[in-house]
C-alpha cells in the first residue's frame, strides 16, 4: 500500500530566528509535521554560559513563547512539532512544555531524546555533545508524541526521524534515508531555501524577497522529494536556491551522519514549476562507526579597539599608534599574549565625506587573564588621546574584555553513546546504534567535461556567471562555487582550481584548501582548513563565520569567456 506524502516544514534555523515563523507555518497551508533547528556551534557554548548561571537552564526560551502562541494552533490543525531547542537541557524543556500544556488547556503529549550529553567524560569543557541520529526521535513519534524535543542532534534529523516514523523504512534503506538528508538540508536553515542570502538576489523583484517563507518538503516513500513553500509567501524556491543550500556548510561527495552516508554527488535537481524544485537519484550508503563530538570550552578572553585614521598618511599613521600601543603593552605588568593588528583600506582619495575618508585600523587582543585585554589595553589606547596621530578616534572605547570560547571535534563509537527515546509517558526506549557501518574515504573525483573552446575573454568578476555560499564547520570554512549552464560549468571546472582559489582569496594561500567536484550541480565545493582558528566563538577573524567568504570570493576579476557574460 503507497504511504501518503509526508509535508515538513521549518520553523527555525538558528536560534534567534524570526519569533513569527511557527504562526506563519501552522497557518499558511497544510502541514504534517513542522521542525525548528535552534542549534549551532556558537550556540551550545552560549547556551553552557547560561546553564552555568542557572542549572534549570540550557535551552531555548524563544522555543516556549513561540508554543505559548501556536500550541492550540498545532493541536486543532493535527502538526507535530520536532525541535532540537533542548539543546543542553532537552528533559527540562520537555517539562516546562508540558507545564506550558497545562497552564493552556491543550491536551498534548511531550516526548524528549536524550544521550547526547557527554560532558561529564569532559571535564575541561563547558559543553560536549554528540550529534545524534533521527532514531530517537521516530521512536518518540511513533509511540504517539505530539512534539518532541531533542539536544544535539543532526540538523537533517529533524527530517529523518519523522519520516522513518512515517514511512517505516529499515535502518538500511540508506537510498531513501539519505533523500530525506538531503531534504533536511535543505529545509535546516530556513530562508536560505527560499531566496535568503541568495547570490543572485538581484535578478529578482527585491519586494519578493523582503519577507521570504519558509521551506517545506513533501517527502515520499522512495526517498525523493519537492522542495516548496507555502502558497502566496514572500521569497522563491529555485533550483539556484536549493543548490545554495545544498552547498552550505558541507564538504565532499560523502556527506556523513548517524543515519546514513548520503551521496552528494548523486543529488540530481529538477524544476517542476514555479517555486517547486524536485530532489531525485540520491543514493546512500551505510553511516560511519563513529559520532561527532562537539567540545566547547571557554578560551580566555579578547577585545579590541578600532582607530579611525583620516586623510592623508594612512599608513604612516597606522605605523605611529601601533608602535606607540606595542610599547605600551611590553611596559604593562601583564602583555595580552595574543596580539594581532588589521588595517582595513576603507578610504578613498578626495572623499566627499569624512566617513570615506577614513580607514580603520583594528587591533585585536587575547588572553587567558581578563587584566591583560581590560585595563592594560584600554589604558594604553586612552592614554593616547592627545599624543598620537592627528584626528586620533576610535569606533569606540575599549571595554574590559569579553570571555570567547574554543570549538573542538572529536569522535566515539557509535556504541559509546546511550542514545534514548524518552516518551511522553516517561517510558525510557534505548536506541540502538548502527549496525552496519563503513569506514569513510573520499569519494573518486568524477570525470571532467571538456573545456570551452578558446575564444575572446573580458575582465570580470567571478559573480558575473557564479553563484556561492559559504559558511563554518569548526575552524574550517567552505565556499560552495555553481553555475547556471553546462557552457559556464566546462568553464568554472577547468579555471577554478585549488590553487586559482588561493591566489583569489589570498587569506588562504598558507592554508590547505581540498576543491570537490559535484558534476549533477554544476558546482564545486572548496574547503579552507583552518582559516576560523578555533572556531566561531573564538572570533579569529574579521568575518568568523565565514558567511561573506564566498562573496568576496565572486568579486574577484578573472578572464571570463564572453561568450558566458
Amino acid at each position: 500500500m503507497t504511504v501518503a506524502p509526508l509535508r515538513i516544514g521549518n520553523a527555525s534555523g538558528f536560534y534567534g530566528d524570526r519569533f513569527d515563523a511557527m504562526r506563519e507555518m501552522l497557518t499558511g497551508g497544510p502541514l504534517d509535521v513542522l521542525t525548528g533547528d535552534y542549534l549551532a556551534e556558537l550556540t551550545m557554548l552560549i547556551l553552557g554560559r547560561d546553564r552555568l548561571k542557572n542549572p534549570s537552564g540550557g535551552y531555548a526560551r524563544t522555543f516556549l513563547g513561540q508554543l505559548e502562541e501556536c500550541l492550540g494552533l498545532a493541536h486543532e490543525r493535527g502538526v507535530r512539532i520536532v525541535a532540537n531547542a533542548g539543546g543542553l537541557n532537552p528533559a527540562g524543556l520537555a517539562d516546562a512544555v508540558r507545564q506550558l500544556a497545562d497552564r493552556l488547556g491543550i491536551p498534548v503529549r511531550v516526548a524528549h531524546v536524550e544521550g547526547d550529553d557527554l560532558t561529564a567524560g569532559h571535564p575541561r569543557s563547558l559543553a560536549a555533545h554528540a550529534y545524534l541520529g533521527g532514531a530517537g526521535i521516530a521512536a518518540c513519534l511513533r509511540e504517539g508524541a505530539d512534539i518532541v524535543v531533542t539536544g544535539r542532534v543532526t540538523d537533517a534529523a529533524l527530517v529523518t526521524g519523522p519520516a522513518v516514523a512515517h514511512f517505516g523504512w529499515a535502518p538500511d534503506a540508506y537510498d531513501r534515508l539519505a533523500g530525506a538528508v538531503v531534504a533536511g538540508h535543505v529545509l535546516e536553515c530556513g530562508t536560505q531555501a527560499t531566496g535568503g542570502n541568495y547570490a543572485f538576489f538581484t535578478d529578482h523583484d527585491p519586494a519578493r524577497l523582503r519577507h521570504p517563507g519558509f521551506p517545506l518538503a513533501e517527502l515520499h516513500e522512495d526517498g525523493t522529494s519537492v522542495i516548496t513553500k507555502h502558497d502566496g509567501t514572500g521569497g522563491l524556491v529555485d533550483i539556484g536556491t536549493v543548490t545554495a543550500q545544498l552547498l552550505y556548510e558541507t564538504s565532499g561527495a560523502r556527506y556523513a551522519g548517524p543515519d546514513v552516508t548520503a551521496r552528494l554527488d548523486s543529488v540530481r535537481l529538477t524544476h517542476e514549476a514555479p517555486d517547486r524544485v524536485r530532489i531525485s537519484g540520491v543514493r546512500g550508503e551505510a553511516p560511519p562507526p563513529t559520532l561527532k563530538v562537539g567540545l566547547n570550552r571557554l578560551g580566555g578572553y579578547r577585545n579590541e579597539v578600532v582607530f579611525v585614521l583620516t586623510g592623508l598618511d594612512i599608513e604612516a599613521k597606522a605605523a605611529l599608534v601601533r608602535d606607540q600601543m606595542e610599547a605600551a603593552l611590553d611596559a604593562a605588568k601583564s602583555r595580552p599574549a595574543e596580539v594581532r593588528w588589521d588595517l582595513a583600506r576603507t578610504d578613498h582619495p578626495d572623499a566627499s565625506t569624512e566617513e570615506t575618508a577614513s580607514a580603520l585600523l583594528r587591533l585585536v587582543v587575547r588572553d587567558p587573564g581578563q587584566d591583560a585585554v581590560g585595563r592594560t589595553l584600554s589604558g594604553a589606547a586612552i592614554e593616547l588621546a592627545l599624543a598620537s596621530y592627528p584626528g586620533f578616534h576610535l569606533i569606540a572605547p575599549p571595554g574590559k574584555g569579553s570571555p570567547y570560547g574554543v570549538f573542538e571535534d572529536v569522535y566515539v563509537p557509535q556504541g559509546a553513546v546511550e542514545h534514548v527515546a524518552v516518551l511522553h509517558d516517561g517510558r525510557r526506549v534505548p536506541v540502538a546504534p548502527a549496525t552496519d557501518t563503513l569506514v569513510l574515504e573520499p569519494a573518486p573525483e568524477p570525470a571532467l567535461p571538456e573545456p570551452l573552446p578558446p575564444g575572446p575573454t573580458r575582465r570580470a568578476p567571478l559573480g558575473a556567471v557564479a553563484g556561492a555560499r559559504s559558511g563554518d564547520k569548526g575552524g574550517n570554512a567552505n565556499v560552495g562555487v555553481w553555475v547556471r549552464s553546462d557552457d559556464a560549468w566546462r568553464w568554472l571546472v577547468h579555471q577554478l582550481t585549488a590553487d586559482r582559489f588561493q591566489n583569489l582569496i589570498t587569506e588562504s594561500c598558507h592554508l590547505k584548501v581540498v576543491r570537490h567536484t559535484l558534476p549533477n550541480l554544476r558546482a564545486l565545493n572548496f574547503v579552507v582548513e583552518g582559516i576560523l582558528g578555533e572556531g566561531v566563538a573564538s572570533q579569529h577573524r574579521f568575518d568568523p563565520q565565514a558567511k561573506a567568504l564566498g562573496e568576496w570570493l565572486r568579486s574577484r576579476h578573472l578572464d571570463i569567456p564572453e561568450a558566458l557574460l
